[in-house]
């Protein structure tokens, strides 16, 4: 039935990759069923016949769709079914998109969309990698224009020796969580996280997966030669020479004067009068090309930037290319919140707040990933008016996300523990104003705020980025890298971590990949810019963590207990916990393993409910001291409830050193004493006194 079904099969890092080609998915451009170990992965791939209209950048979708039957879960909404993505799917067809973008001609407008359907999960073989192969091989048999294959893996660093794609087991012990996608010659896309780990390291950890890349695309090729199509033909996109040329030579000296500003408003003010002066020249020669006159401005505005780094090391805001723009850092702007951070570099201003709460507040996970719970979160926002423009709020786009991903990753490695720091940790990066780098400007911003908040951070973490132009043989980086940079330049080559060493990498490309000089050299770069933050202006901000947390954040304290009393501090359908909770206006929360957290703002009602906590768990023993309760009140004396459901007999002559005719005299319903118990009956009864001790506490 299936004629044209094809099996290939090689190994990776030790496990069996098996490429299914020609039975599934037969109406899409190209298309594959990848199986590594037992995570298995369908890759389509499409492409319109012509070119979307009215659209100036390549039109490609990557999506990463996450199937919950893949790992024998029914889905938790009320729908049963899978819903929007999860953060986790975004940022994998983030990984994916990265690599293959730049091998596409940048003059085609069709639209491409790339489906990866996870369709079984073994948890030692990453559905990621899987995708990014399988979407590898999807284009290279298609018949879509594309100029791979590439090859990706994940590196990770166990008891200090560099594994390729590690298992589950490896992975929970390692010091680095790497995936660097690649060509057979260049390296286009590597995305870290590590507990930071040096240059060297990283350096190293890099050729590695380079070189295991290359024996996977030899694979590819293979089942390209055999199998691939023919490449259809597209409509380029771009203006004639002939246009470009003249509209080259009649505002080319204009457009120098106008790009040569530190200040982005500035320039956007001083192109406005020339784009009008080249309409109002050439609509008339050209009146069925008028949109492709913006285009040739654009073409000129990057040919003059790159022609300027690279022939004379000039920057269009008239910096050395390894000088950082003026920068600045400030604490505690905000009075109410747990701790506040903002960091400037030039235009860039990244304001970020810190929120604690209760270990409870922790983000529940519903994907694929064995992960379940996130107690670390990290928010980005980027606003039209950041960068000067009007247009509605639509909530967090996929840039959005891996911009707060990636900041949340630098910051994973200085967190302290759970038993350190029993708080569930929220930060929100507000980007106020943004000429590019405004994901380094939130690591920056959210380590001060972190450390003006009270969280005993390991270290502080800094982050800057690295640019390059190429042409030809000929290449050239260069340090912190502005808007218009980052817009006509090569490479955005983000690092972020400690003076001991890389905490996250993030690489955007939009050239075929990087030699491994290219990477070296950034490497070398973004670690002397890195210290230089960290020393000479995060540490004049704040040097180290406040050594208490603000006034408006709650407090924790925590305790064990053994998990067969968990049931007494909960009570009857959570009525002892929840009357815990109301008289001591505090939250707590109860772990399965008997570890319990009481939060609350006044220190000395969190305290009072963990010293009940502790009677309730403690079987009572004579000469042990409570505060109590009066709960009823007799001829011969009161009861007290010392302990939530546990109470004794505190008699009228253990109530007072003096002799007293009424017990009214002295107490009355609901009024809190001091009670010791000086016996315990054989009948298990409890006898209480208020003799001895001091009861003035309670007076106002």
């Amino acid at each position: 039935m299936f004629e044209n079904h094809r099996i290939f099969k090689t190994k990776l890092a030790e496990r069996n990759l098996i490429v299914e080609t020609g039975k599934f998915a037969g109406l899409a451009n190209g298309s594959c069923m990848v199986r590594y170990g037992d995570t298995v992965v369908n890759v389509a791939v499409t492409a319109s016949k012509s070119p979307r209209e009215g659209v100036d950048f390549f039109p490609l979708s990557v999506d990463f769709e996450e199937r919950l039957y893949a790992v024998g879960k029914i889905p938790g909404s009320f729908s049963k079914r899978e819903g929007k993505p999860s953060e986790k799917a975004i940022l994998a067809s983030r990984v994916i998109d990265r690599p293959i973008r730049p091998l596409f001609p940048k003059d085609m407008r069709n639209d491409v969309a790339v489906v990866c359907t996870v369709m079984s999960v073994d948890e030692d073989c990453s559905p990621e990698i899987t995708a990014m192969i399988g979407t590898s091989i999807a284009l290279s048999i298609s018949d879509i224009p594309w100029d791979g294959p590439i090859s990706g893996v994940f590196v990770g660093l166990v008891d200090g020796e560099i594994v390729i794609n590690p298992t589950k087991e490896q992975r929970e012990n390692s010091k680095l969580s790497l995936t660097v996608a690649s060509t057979e010659d260049l390296i286009p896309m590597i995305e870290a996280g590590a507990y930071e780990i040096s240059d060297e390291t990283m350096y190293n950890a890099i050729l590695k997966a380079h070189e295991t890349n290359k024996e996977v695309i030899k694979f590819i090729n293979e089942i390209k030669s055999e199998i691939g199509k023919p490449k259809f033909s597209y409509e380029s996109s771009n203006p004639t020479e002939e246009m470009f040329e003249a509209v080259k030579n009649y505002v080319e000296e204009d457009v120098k004067v106008a790009l040569f500003t530190n200040d982005k408003t500035v320039r956007d003010e001083n192109l406005l009068p020339i784009y009008e002066k080249v309409h109002a020249k050439f609509d008339e020669i050209y009146p069925e090309e008028t949109k492709l006159l913006d285009d040739c401005m654009y073409m000129l505005q990057k040919k003059i930037v790159r022609r300027w780094l690279i022939d004379e090391e000039k920057r269009v805001d008239g910096r050395k290319m390894d000088e950082i723009r003026p920068l600045n850092a400030e604490v505690g702007l905000l009075p109410r919140v747990h701790g506040s951070g903002m960091f400037t570099r030039g235009q860039t201003q990244v304001l970020t707040t810190l929120t604690l709460g209760p270990v409870s507040d922790r983000q529940l996970l519903d994907g694929i990933d064995s992960e379940e719970y996130k107690r670390y979160m990290h928010h980005y926002n980027f606003p039209s008016y950041s960068v000067g423009e009007t247009r509605p709020s639509r909530g967090p786009g996929r840039r959005e996300i891996g911009h707060g991903a990636l900041a949340e990753k630098a910051l994973v490695p200085v967190i302290p523990p759970v038993e350190e720091f029993p708080y569930a940790i929220r930060l929100v990066s507000e980007v106020l104003s943004s000429n590019g780098s405004t994901s380094q400007g939130s690591v920056c911003g959210s380590t001060l705020a972190l450390m003006d908040g009270g969280v005993p951070i390991k270290s502080p973490v800094a982050g800057i980025s690295c640019g390059l132009i190429t042409d030809g043989d000929r290449w050239k980086t260069m340090v912190d890298i502005q808007g218009l940079e980052d817009f006509f330049g090569d490479m955005d080559f983000k690092v972020a971590g400690t003076h001991k060493g890389i905490t996250a990498i993030q690489m955007d490309l939009k050239i075929h990949g990087l030699t491994k000089e290219m990477i070296k050299e950034a490497l070398e770069k973004t670690h002397k810019a890195r210290i230089y933050i960290l020393d000479e202006v995060m540490a004049k901000a704040i040097k180290e963590p406040r050594e208490n947390l603000s006034e408006y954040a709650p407090k924790v304290f925590t305790m064990s207990v053994a998990v067969d009393k968990i049931r007494d501090v909960i009570g009857a359908g959570g009525k002892v916990v929840q009357k815990l909770c109301a008289d001591y206006d505090v939250k707590i929360d109860i772990e399965e393993d008997g570890k319990i957290f009481v939060m609350g703002v006044d220190v000395n009602k969190c305290r009072r409910a963990l010293e009940v906590i502790k009677t309730i768990v403690t079987d009572p023993q004579v000469g042990n001291t409570y505060i109590g309760k009066v709960v009823r009140i007799m001829d011969f004396g009161a009861f007290i409830e010392f302990s939530p459901g546990k109470e004794g007999l505190c008699h009228i002559s253990q109530i007072d050193k003096r002799r007293i005719n009424k017990v009214t005299d002295v107490l009355s319903e609901g009024q809190e004493v001091n009670v010791k118990i000086i016996e315990i009956d054989n009948k298990g009864r409890i006898n209480l006194s208020m003799k001895d001790l001091d009861q003035n506490i309670f007076k106002n």
